[in-house]
């Protein structure tokens, strides 16, 4: 007969769950259930079993009976401290190069995991999602993050923060101004989350499966409501199943490139039908198998919308999204995918009588604000002479690569000039000499161009581009924050955008850009390190991705 106390925690724990997950002492439980690896009463740490198949067993308490009765724990601590796991096999350790995200090979098990439990895993996934959901009732919403709208008043540089976004478009000037919101959001691929799994080690693991995340990013996607949204780390089969469908019926039309090799993710662009019309879809893949500097499979892409309001005919906005190589160590592979992807905008966005039409840029840069590769986005050039390949994107404080970039980065048959622009192709033959002639000529100054270009250690790309944020809090000088995980918390996430001449908000050295552009209305704030934390960093209960969310509110001035 068991102690009249153990049989009172008995009836407790089976009042806990309210008689609809009874736990006892010697009951089977479910094998997506395994214990903490310790118990509060017990000295020492008790093992966790292996086994996860459906006959596993609570493992026998340890020691005597008596060494159990003298312990001193109450029932709040035990419910507490028995927290639950999910087995995933294809959650991997922190390896030699934990910073490297590395993918699964496809086909790929973890040789731990028995066979059955691989084939029982949706029936698993389903039941612990159904046991967090469970503790979520019975629990507040806590750790929910505020962030506020900042607006900028439009005859001044002061800058008006509201609370909420009501302050639209008047009614005396919302037929002649198209205004529109751009977000730019990483939502942190499940196969990357599972890849990098020491990079969640603060989280509680109900909180990283794709189930449980999903709904909160679409819910995040709802309540922010932006016309337009660039999406990276969005995993194809998600894609496909999910994601796709579920932004069509928000009234979204979407275009997706995925990442090229076998890596599973990739960009999205989407756009609301009732805003824009799409004019053309241009995807862009920085790999080149004939070009060993360009041997990864990030990806970018480009899109040309039409604004669907009363407006030139020509009237067009270009907006592109990428996600470039993370490595700290490989800045010469950033900034040879980034003069890519520029050359690729100045493609799409040239306009018959030489200028560009607004341009906005979204993504994950793997880069932070002040490093070379910043700096060459919004002031259009870059001398990199004995800049170190380390140093380009400023990741690291004390960077392991010290090579000295290579002059110049990437070789000629590249195809794009260090105004990262095409290079203009050979006349093919005309019908006369005379052209034949003028074509010759044009060729041969393009070489002179190219081969001065060769020794050349100057980039440069035709945008006057600004950031939407400012990186860095005025009051205080506190850097804001894009993505926060267990082992960092920086800003590499940007939107940039050809900002109009009034423009107020627009950053110095933006006020020459060519005539029409956009004017930034708004933007919603972002936020410390110290006010993640506070919500046990990214990914938390109700943000379920470790990279926050940026959103701007644009308006179309015409040339």
């Amino acid at each position: 007969m068991l102690a009249r106390h153990v049989q009172r925690l008995g009836r407790d724990c089976i009042a806990h769950w309210n008689g609809s997950q009874t736990l006892t002492l010697n009951h089977p439980v479910y094998s997506c259930v395994r214990w903490a690896g310790h118990y509060p009463w017990a000295s020492f740490p008790l093992p966790v079993p292996a086994d996860s198949s459906a006959n596993w067993r609570l493992p026998p308490f340890f020691g005597p009976w008596r060494q159990f009765q003298n312990c001193n724990w109450q029932l709040d601590n035990f419910m507490q401290s028995s927290c639950f796991h999910l087995p995933n096999p294809s959650m991997k350790s922190e390896g030699e190069e934990p910073l490297t995200k590395k993918r699964r090979l496809s086909g790929q098990r973890d040789a731990s995991a028995p066979e059955k439990e691989t084939n029982s895993s949706d029936q698993k996934e389903a039941l612990c999602l159904s046991v967090a959901r469970n503790e979520e009732k019975h629990s507040s919403k806590k750790g929910t993050i505020k962030r506020h709208w900042e607006y900028f008043c439009q005859h001044s540089r002061t800058m008006k923060i509201v609370e909420n976004k009501e302050t639209d478009q008047s009614s005396t000037e919302s037929e002649a101004k198209f205004n529109f919101t751009v977000m730019s959001y990483n939502i942190l691929s499940q196969n990357l989350l599972e890849d990098n799994s020491h990079l969640y080690r603060h989280c509680r693991q109900r909180l990283l499966i794709w189930t449980y995340r999903f709904p909160n990013i679409l819910q995040e996607i709802k309540q922010l409501d932006a016309d337009v949204l660039c999406l990276q780390e969005v995993q194809e089969d998600h894609y496909r199943t999910e994601i796709k469908s579920s932004l069509e019926s928000l009234g979204y039309h979407c275009e997706y490139k995925m990442r090229t090799g076998r890596k599973p993710d990739g960009c999205a662009i989407c756009f609301k039908t009732s805003k824009f019309s799409l004019i053309s879809s241009n995807p862009v893949e920085f790999f080149r198998h004939d070009i060993p500097l360009l041997d990864r499979d990030n990806v970018g892409l480009v899109l040309l919308l039409q604004p669907r309001f009363q407006c030139k005919t020509n009237a067009a906005i270009c907006i592109a999204n990428t996600h470039l190589l993370y490595n700290p160590r490989r800045g010469d592979i950033k900034l040879t995918q980034l003069a890519i992807l520029l050359a690729e905008i100045a493609s799409v966005a040239a306009q018959q009588d030489g200028t560009f039409c607004p341009i906005i840029i979204c993504g994950d840069f793997n880069s932070v604000p002040g490093s070379p590769l910043y700096r060459f986005i919004k002031e259009g050039k870059l001398n990199y002479e004995g800049l170190a390949i380390g140093k380009v994107s400023g990741q690291e404080q004390f960077p392991r690569g010290q090579r000295i970039l290579s002059i110049p980065i990437w070789p000629k048959k590249l195809g794009i000039s260090q105004n990262c622009v095409y290079e203009i192709k050979r006349q093919q033959k005309e019908g006369n000499a005379g052209e034949k002639l003028e074509a010759g000529k044009l060729d041969n100054a393009q070489e002179i161009v190219i081969a001065s270009e060769k020794v050349s250690s100057k980039l440069q790309h035709h945008f006057k581009l600004s950031s939407v944020y400012s990186h860095y809090f005025p009051e205080t000088g506190i850097p804001e924050v894009t993505t926060c995980h267990s082992r960092s918390a920086v800003t590499v996430d940007y939107i940039f955008y050809s900002a109009a001449n009034d423009d107020t908000a627009a950053q110095p050295g933006a006020e020459d850009s060519c005539h029409g552009g956009l004017k930034l209305l708004g933007r919603l704030a972002l936020l410390t390190e110290k006010d993640l934390w506070t919500v046990n960093g990214l990914p938390n209960e109700n943000n379920s991705s470790d990279h926050l969310p940026l959103l701007a509110e644009f308006r179309l001035i015409e040339r």
